[in-house]
């Protein structure tokens, strides 16, 4: 087991983190592949050892620099995509997600109250998360350039930056 934490700060690598966790996905492809050789300290004798990355437990900005989705803006939600829906605010410019009730179930309580949340009922059903492959399928073109001095392209409206690093392992 591996555990590893980073802290944000203003100097934080966002989408560069691939650079840096580029040296881990090619020793978890040769775990993969390959395998190691290991001793058993407890029987006295080495054995192949393989191994996988099993899952990422992060905050959502950290899955939005893993994942390569912009979890910003009008379209922050990764499950609803452009179907995220929001208020923006007057004054402050700010995008405000307030229709998330949709996700409990269809006679969930909370459904029903208005005067909790933002004074209307919640109606609608949840969209359905996308699978690894229609993921895969609306990031495999992406072109990712690293490097922060980069200008982001503002006639692009796709939601997702980049292509993960992570669909470069074989499973």
């Amino acid at each position: 087991m591996m555990l590893s934490m980073m802290i944000s700060d203003p100097r934080q690598p966002g989408n560069d983190i691939d650079v840096y966790l580029s040296l881990l996905i090619e020793d978890l492809r040769k775990l993969w592949d390959e395998g190691v050789l290991v001793f058993d300290g407890f029987r006295k004798e080495t054995f192949e050892m393989r191994a996988m990355l099993f899952c990422t437990i992060n905050d959502f900005p950290a899955y939005g620099n893993l994942s390569g989705y912009s979890v910003k803006g009008h379209h922050a939600c990764p499950i609803c995509e452009e179907d995220t829906r929001y208020i923006q605010l007057r004054h402050g410019r700010k995008a405000v997600y307030t229709s998330h009730r949709h996700f409990l179930q269809p006679h969930h309580p909370y459904r029903r109250l208005k005067k909790a949340f933002n004074g209307s009922l919640e109606h609608e059903t949840a969209s359905i998360p996308l699978n690894g492959e229609q993921v895969f399928q609306r990031v495999e073109h992406l072109n990712t350039i690293f490097g922060k001095t980069q200008k982001k392209d503002k006639s692009k409206t796709c939601i997702w930056k980049k292509r993960s690093i992570f669909f470069d392992l074989p499973y």
